[in-house]
């Protein structure tokens, strides 16, 4: 999940580093694939932000196997996450884009925004099976531009041993999720962990508990919204959550419970495979608590989506939409989910996944009501999720209530 924003400091770097990027590409010519003489398409190009080296052999690997199903060589680059959208956006002005594109699922309402993508139904790619909020994550004016062959959310990781030993059952509500953290607060350990960081990974976060009490990004100023933030202003005053959640990262509140420092934690399936390696830490997971029995629980939909760029080439939009719907095939989905402990996004093949790997079915079963960040105001996200991650920062360092903070919040948000 790429839903961090960009610490200040580095944006230069970031900007630096792009333009490199988009100048070294330049010799590629994004988009151009190739032809036989007769005209056949015979590679395709790709792009996508998996640069780290295994993952992105490992994805390579993939789009080769299924541009040999489509009858073309897929020529794969990859690009740093901060670089990809500013490259999309320069090659869209150029007409060079790849002819197969992965995004960010938050930032293909930009992109479909400025008509560089195709609609997949025009190439005949089934989009049927997909929960209602993963399929929006593709969708834009009502035509859906890409599809995620798997997604993800967070939930409440858990340690068992400490739980047991303190006789705390695993929290369903909020008040439950107060008393348990209290109960398991000991010196050099907290009851809860979380990412309240002044980023989008720190609203990513605090989403959940905003959503699934009723409170939306549209409206911050509400009660719902100043509800949510008022539990974990209570959180860290009563001691069970430390005070540096305002600077922690995903990474961090992971360090933090591996270490025995934190008895519960809300985090990412991403982190599964490094708890694995964690010796004698046993522990368990759950959807995150609600504030009272029988609210719906709605969380972020993190995950990527894959896209066909418009280009001057039809048949290669036709091949690189037969890559695509390979990548989302139940056998793929169900792979790539195995590989990467993510959840498949076609809803009977994510039932099957949570029955054989019983670790994800908190995932599945949150998947099932999760929303995308764009759903409700699109391109125009950004400046809410700023504001969400300010409201919390000012929150829990005492600089203003809940419910001023929020109200703060919103007003920075409809500023013209």
């Amino acid at each position: 999940m790429n839903s961090a924003a960009i610490p200040s400091r580095r944006r230069f770097t970031a900007l630096f580093g792009a333009v490199a990027l988009v100048l070294a590409a330049a010799g590629c010519g994004g988009g151009t694939g190739s032809a036989s003489a007769g005209g056949k398409v015979t590679s395709i190009t790709a792009l996508d932000y998996y640069t780290d080296a295994t993952e992105h052999a490992q994805w390579g690997e993939r789009l080769s196997a299924c541009g040999e199903a489509a009858g073309v060589t897929v020529e794969h680059r990859s690009v740093p996450g901060a670089s990809l959208v500013p490259q999309v956006l320069r090659q869209a002005s150029s007409r060079t884009l790849p002819d197969l594109l992965m995004l960010d699922n938050p930032d293909l309402q930009q992109i479909a925004q400025t008509g560089a993508l195709t609609p997949l139904d025009r190439y005949g790619v089934d989009s049927g099976g997909y929960a209602e909020g993963i399929l929006s994550a593709g969708t834009y004016q009502g035509k859906v531009y890409g599809l995620a062959p798997t997604v993800s959310t967070i939930a409440l990781f858990y340690n068992k041993d400490m739980l047991a030993k303190a006789g705390v059952a695993v929290p369903k509500t909020w008040d439950q999720l107060k008393t348990a953290a209290a109960e398991l607060t000991r010196p050099g350990r907290y009851g809860m962990a979380v990412d309240a960081n002044a980023t989008f990974e720190g609203t990513w976060q605090f989403l959940p508990f905003l959503w699934s009490n009723g409170g939306d990004e549209t409206r911050l100023d509400t009660p719902q919204a100043a509800q949510a933030l008022q539990l974990w202003v209570d959180l860290v005053k009563s001691g069970s959550m430390s005070k540096s959640v305002l600077n922690w990262t995903q990474a961090d509140v992971h360090d933090q419970f591996v270490a025995g420092k934190a008895a519960m934690m809300v985090n990412g399936p991403w982190r599964i495979s490094e708890l694995d390696k964690a010796e004698h830490l046993h522990w368990g997971v759950a959807p995150l608590p609600v504030r009272v029995s029988g609210q719906k629980l709605v969380t972020p939909l993190g995950g990527e989506v894959w896209t066909v760029p418009q280009n001057s080439s039809e048949a290669r939009q036709r091949k690189a939409a037969q890559v695509l719907a390979c990548l989302n095939d139940p056998d793929n989905m169900l792979a790539l989910a195995e590989q990467y402990h993510t959840v498949p996004s076609r809803s009977a093949v994510a039932s099957r996944y949570a029955r054989e790997v019983p670790s994800m079915a908190a995932f599945v079963e949150s998947m099932e009501r999760a929303r995308p960040r764009t759903g409700r105001l699109g391109v125009r996200w950004p400046r809410a999720a700023t504001g969400i991650y300010t409201a919390v920062q000012a929150a829990l360092t005492g600089e203003q209530t809940p419910q001023d903070a929020l109200r703060h919040a919103q007003r920075t948000a409809t500023d013209s």
